[in-house]
């Protein structure tokens, strides 16, 4: 029985080629979307998980009290903490330390080719234990056995050895010899820890200085992970971390606290992380997303299906004078919702796959189809479903469910409440592509916003690069020998034809990390209030070759030593949250041990992301701690200036590679998170369109259809064509007026939440949502338009002919 059904469905989805691409096309563009959402999705929420005993994974946080009001959050503990807890807290059943290789980048030497390899990091012997990996060769025994080892991934191993077996390799790092002692898998997609080399934390404590250094418990160096035995305390354990802090730390006041693993991705509270944060509201906005496009795209399924009823009337109603029951009936159409279904997945997976390869460059990750994978034909299996349910159930219903009698005697088989509720799932399709539009709106208005907000300084035209600190740091015990590097570097710039302005200072303009507390000191200062400062230390150039505004007083005067040591200009909030006395140039200021006076005020610009607030800056000159040098150039001279810039690095820097960032790209990265939020968003409202204008079709041609013969009659009695489609606009209008009402609302609440995570947002106008609507608007009288106008030049003698 089952075997006629479904040659009885192929036979009507081959007749009706036209209504069962338009089917296909709807169902499986939706279908791709939903899965590639969904395939983000899932990968946000199952970071980490992966590890056997990742639930019993924790990793200690700190958090510092700045002020009453601030406190800082480290994820950064000392080594001689980590070493008391596992002497003393038995709680602890394994223990893991890394050290990401951020600051001092490994330089690797391949055939005289300098390579830097910034997914990097040193690791403890404790890391195999609480963390899983599969070693391809090697063992972590092997890898432990000698400090100056190294373990790559497959991608690593690959990268510098190409097809050669890499264990046994040595590879030049620095000044050093390392082997390669194990090799991996690739860590998966879903892993905080995306490094391609790992190496032992014995070969970065074999100096001794920095073994000293580690030792200091007043020494933050390295992110600490702890196993914990199945059923322990998580409050007795940080109790008793806390307890050796306060032991070993003079005038202690950092506490701790254990995070979970798993939620180690979307901890957004720490200063300055080294992994890559998640943003969990907007994973849930995505995931709604994709149920709302599988949703639309089963509408536009029904609403096609529906329309067409009345053409299978007379099939149903012989079927059931010659003996099929309703139950028969059902089952027959419901085959075909599942063999449209099943085709549509088929196509899906196709699509999936030639869409990956752009998915993966606009979400920046590296998915692929795991066809061995029980999660991924979970996933597929659960859309199937969802989507044979929602788009058979009541399609087979309302087609089982003719009587013959009514169509004999001419009633109309359709009823007022199939018309309606086909009117309500338009409507949701309308308030879907409304909200998306309005959505995809707010968020270009807020990254313009960014962009806008960010002109209190230029960075057009500007690269920069940094030297390393291991070849500024023998020139930092001398401040001669400091100034006269720096000053012969600037010098050698600026003759290079192109370059504009060169300036140095401590770090990038883009997010200015630097900061401190409890070393600063004014006139009025209350004496338990030692807020954090953000420390800008550049030379006299930088206003100028950036474009800061001075509120009031004067720049710093170049090559004026007095005016260096003793001179600080602050910005706006500064001069506000410090209560500085006015008038404010000329007041006394002490700032790292240098004591002078502000003779300056900046005009606030942002020097961190938008998600923060503007914090107080102390500007001042020197070069003591300054390596990171921005270049202004001139317009279409960027490929001659890096050339001869570079030949300038290799004579300045030997055995450095030399690598330089546009201040613009560097902007970019710091709301990757958000243009990828936009590009999505863009995307999927794009198709959600699409498939609401194929479910539009559909309607207007059921519309069409049910009064055609009305149409022929107000012809007849000298309608206009106008007449006729204002006619049949009418009701699709007020729909798409229903939907506006009820988006408005629901996006408004939405996006307020979303733009709550910057603390410089846009305010939501209502212009948004009429904008959004009067997009659908349009095209919805387009569509509809085209329909009535076909129908208002049809001779009224074909609509009107009796069968």
């Amino acid at each position: 029985m089952i075997n006629k059904y479904f040659k009885s469905a192929w036979r009507k989805l081959w007749k009706h080629k036209t209504e069962s691409v338009i089917h296909l096309a709807g169902l499986s563009i939706g279908m791709t979307a939903a899965v590639l959402i969904m395939l983000w999705v899932q990968n946000e929420l199952s970071y980490d998980n992966y590890h056997p005993q990742g639930k019993q994974v924790y990793r200690i946080t700190n958090h510092v009290p700045i002020t009453k009001e601030e406190t800082w959050v480290w994820e950064n503990s000392p080594y001689s903490l980590t070493q008391k807890a596992a002497e003393e807290i038995p709680e602890i059943e394994a223990m893991g330390l890394l050290a990401p290789a951020s600051y001092n980048t490994p330089i690797i030497n391949m055939n005289g080719r300098l390579l830097k390899e910034k997914k990097a990091a040193y690791v403890s012997r404790g890391w195999f234990d609480v963390f899983k990996y599969d070693f391809i060769e090697g063992s972590p025994a092997t890898f432990f056995q000698q400090p100056f080892s190294l373990l790559l991934t497959e991608s690593g191993a690959k990268k510098y050895f190409g097809k050669k077996d890499p264990v046994g390799q040595v590879m030049r790092i620095d000044t050093l010899n390392y082997q390669v002692q194990a090799v991996v898998k690739d860590v998966p997609t879903n892993s905080s820890f995306q490094y391609d080399m790992l190496i032992p934390l014995d070969a970065l404590q074999s100096n001794p200085n920095k073994k000293k250094q580690d030792l200091q418990w007043g020494n933050f160096s390295y992110i600490t992970f702890i196993r914990l035995r199945a059923g322990t305390s998580l409050a007795q354990v940080t109790n008793k971390l806390n307890s050796l802090l306060d032991k070993n730390r003079k005038d202690n006041k950092i506490t701790t606290s254990l995070l979970p693993l798993q939620q180690l991705h979307f901890d957004n509270t720490v200063q300055s992380s080294s992994f890559t944060a998640g943003n969990r509201q907007s994973v849930y906005i995505f995931a709604i997303l994709a149920i709302l496009l599988l949703i639309v795209a089963c509408i536009n399924y029904v609403n096609l299906t529906t329309a067409r009823a009345s053409l299978r009337s007379k099939e149903v109603s012989i079927r059931k004078i010659v003996g099929a029951a309703r139950g028969s009936l059902f089952g027959q159409f419901m085959i075909e919702s599942v063999l449209t279904s099943l085709l549509a997945l088929l196509l899906t997976i196709c699509f999936v796959q030639l869409c990956l390869p752009f998915f993966n460059r606009l979400t920046q990750q590296q998915f692929s189809l795991p066809f061995a994978s029980g999660r991924f034909w979970g996933l597929i299996t659960g859309t199937l479903a969802t989507v044979t349910l929602l788009t058979g159930i009541y399609p087979a219903l309302l087609l089982s469910s003719f009587k013959p009698i009514s169509l004999f005697k001419g009633n109309n088989i359709l009823k007022l409440k199939d018309v309606t509720l086909r009117k309500i799932l338009v409507t949701t399709q309308f308030t879907v592509s409304v909200m998306l539009i309005a959505a995809t709106l707010i968020i270009y208005g807020q990254l313009n916003y960014i962009r806008d907000q960010n002109s209190h300084f230029n960075r057009s035209q500007v690269f920069s690069f940094t030297v390393p600190y291991k070849v500024m740091g023998p020139y930092l015990r001398d401040e001669g020998k400091v100034n006269s590097f720096h000053n012969a570097l600037k010098q050698e710039l600026l003759t290079t034809p192109g370059v504009e302005q060169v300036s140095v200072a401590n770090e990038s303009v883009i997010d200015i990390q630097s900061s401190s507390s409890g070393n600063a000191d004014w006139a009025g200062r209350p004496t338990d209030f030692e807020p954090a400062l953000v420390r800008l230390s550049a030379d006299a150039n930088f206003p100028s070759l950036f474009g800061l505004q001075l509120v009031t007083g004067r720049w710093f005067r170049p090559n004026d030593k007095s005016d260096a040591m003793n001179s600080f200009i602050l910005n706006e909030t500064a001069i506000k949250q410090l209560k500085i006395r006015q008038p404010y140039i000329g007041q006394f200021f002490r700032f790292n041990g240098d004591s002078g006076q502000i003779v300056g005020v900046v005009k606030d610009f942002h020097f961190r992301s938008l998600h923060e607030a503007v914090t107080p800056l102390v500007y001042h000159t020197g070069d003591d701690w300054c390596s990171s040098y921005f270049i202004k150039i001139a317009p279409k001279s960027a490929a001659t200036v890096l050339a001869k810039t570079e030949k300038i690095w290799n004579r300045t820097v030997p055995g450095e590679p030399f690598e330089y960032t546009f201040l613009d790209e560097s902007f970019d990265k710091l709301y990757r998170a958000e243009n990828k939020i936009s590009m999505l968003m863009t995307l999927f409202a794009g198709i959600a369109i699409f498939i609401s204008c194929l479910g539009l079709l559909g309607l207007a041609a059921f519309t069409t259809e049910r009064r055609m013969k009305e149409i022929g009659i107000r012809k007849v009695l000298g309608a206009s064509i106008r007449s006729i489609i204002t006619l049949l606009s009418k009701e699709f209008f007020l729909l798409v007026l229903i939907a506006i009402v009820v988006a408005t609302p629901v996006a408004w609440w939405t996006m307020d939440l979303w733009l709550q995570d910057f603390a410089y947002r846009i305010r939501i106008s209502a212009w948004t949502f009429l904008s959004a609507g009067m997009i659908v608007v349009l095209i919805t009288l387009i569509i509809v338009g085209l329909h009535g106008l076909r129908a208002a030049i049809t001779n009224p003698v074909k609509s009107l002919r009796s069968e």
